[in-house]
């Protein structure tokens, strides 16, 4: 599985790209991406920023269009990420959900009422009410009549919410679904089982963040651990792993002084002593890091002497949320909008839960296939990089450019809010291919229990 040729690339794309700056200090701190929006259609999902259309064929798999109408992305704006039990810790997740519901809406210039359906991805519901999502929804400002709910799949879920808005509209079910994900790790609660009472001795408390969200329920350990597993099936060093990691908060770097994200975020407004604080920013990157630092630091997961992972390759615990609106590209025109992108295509695919962090291969192979594009035709990949080894690992096998990966960097830099992070990338990958030119992209993420899921788009 050792590929000489991609890791050569890689040394050498590092070294004309990393900067040699301050000292980075761990990532345990998470992040929050708020919004997008979007328009999609009932055959064909039309993206605002990047999409792809999908190509007709007598028999379609699933995740292909029945008809040749196509599905609209019309806006796509995620929020600012927030560390973890930083500056949105405070703010309820359905708050950070109705925030980007809102100005999705608005930027789309749909009225509440039009909307058919709210679905999104979120992953940590303990102590967060009934239904937040429908909380999210109706704080937005959407009405009564209109369904809202949620779907779980882990670090897939907000993807999963816009494959399932999607084939909502295909089938006629929906005409405009706002689609996304929500996530504030920072106010997950600690549980204990105390039910049926304690007679005697104490009773251990259990942290949901990590028994819900982080743990393979399968064998029992961190996701860290089978990081550290495709480590060393594929072959992946501690040095690639912390040049991955360099290389993605340097291109966050850049891309933040550059204003790529600009358009991108949703300043969330958070109520204080002081009265309401503005959070406008990006809470997570760490501007100025370098290999120096970054190889200082000590692995966390395997501490024997053979552990590779460390809090600066493995991305944060975030809050944060996303959204986008689906609708008909008919709908789109009728409404003077242009699509920023169309979805062509997306798939899903289970893998051993002790390597979950290799889901995106079978995943990316498969949605391509469906799309009927071949892995060169893409311009540009935002692939989740739950953990470094796991980056490298996919790009090995499957031979992919690192200059066309995860160009703004990824979520060693940017965070990773469970339930939100399918939106964030969709929503990356679509400004991202617009501002280049682009016209090809796949989003993709591994998911825990052993999955993957990746979505095609395309512009134009």
């Amino acid at each position: 599985m050792e590929n000489p040729a991609f890791g050569k690339r890689l040394a050498e794309y590092c070294q004309r790209t990393v900067s040699r700056g301050s000292a980075v200090s761990p990532h345990t701190l998470g992040t929050a991406c708020l919004g997008f929006d979007c328009c999609a259609s009932p055959a064909l999902l039309s993206l605002p920023v990047v999409g792809r259309l999908f190509r007709g064929k007598k028999h379609r798999p699933a995740g292909s269009p029945s008809s040749p109408g196509s599905l609209s992305i019309d806006l796509v704006f995620p929020s600012v990420l927030g560390s973890f039990n930083g500056a949105l810790s405070t703010v309820p997740v359905h708050d950070l959900g109705s925030t980007v519901i809102r100005e999705v809406l608005k930027r789309a210039a749909v009225a509440p009422e039009e909307v058919s359906e709210v679905i999104f991805g979120h992953v940590l519901a303990a102590g967060c009410g009934q239904n937040p999502v429908r909380q999210a929804s109706v704080g937005a400002g959407i009405p009564y009549s209109v369904p809202a709910w949620s779907c779980q799949m882990i670090c897939g879920s907000g993807l999963k919410a816009v494959c399932l808005a999607a084939q909502s509209i295909r089938i006629g079910d929906s005409s405009i679904v706002v689609a996304g994900g929500m996530e504030n790790m920072s106010k997950a609660p600690h549980l204990v089982h105390l039910r049926t009472g304690v007679k005697i001795g104490e009773t251990p408390l259990a942290d949901s963040i990590l028994c819900d969200g982080l743990t393979d329920a399968f064998h029992n350990y961190h996701m860290g651990i089978t990081a550290e597993n495709v480590a060393k099936q594929w072959q992946v060093s501690r040095e690639d792993q912390d040049k991955v990691a360099v290389l993605s908060q340097n291109r966050t770097e850049h891309a933040q002084k550059a204003g790529h994200f600009d358009k991108e975020i949703v300043p969330v407004f958070v109520s204080s002593k002081k009265g309401l604080t503005e959070v406008k920013t990006d809470e997570f990157p760490r501007h100025g890091s370098n290999m120096e630092a970054v190889s200082k630091l000590k692995p966390c997961f395997l501490m024997d002497g053979t552990g590779t992972v460390t809090p600066a390759n493995a991305s944060g615990i975030n809050d944060g949320a996303a959204a986008v609106v689906l609708m008909k590209k008919s709908e789109a025109g009728n409404r003077g909008l242009t699509p920023l992108a169309q979805i062509v295509s997306w798939a899903q695919a289970g893998v051993e839960p002790s390597i979950m962090g290799i889901g995106p291969i079978p995943a990316i192979k498969q949605a391509v296939a469906k799309a009927g594009w071949s892995l060169e035709d893409v311009d540009v990949f935002e692939i989740n990089e739950a953990f470094a080894a796991l980056s490298v690992a996919i790009a090995k096998e499957l031979g992919l450019n690192p200059e066309k990966v995860n160009t703004e960097g990824g979520a060693i830099a940017l965070g990773h809010p469970l339930g939100a992070s399918g939106c964030r990338i969709l929503v990356t990958l679509l400004h991202t291919l617009e501002r280049k030119g682009g016209h090809r992209g796949v989003a993709a993420l591994c998911i825990g229990g052993g999955m993957g899921i990746a979505m095609c788009v395309q512009r134009g």
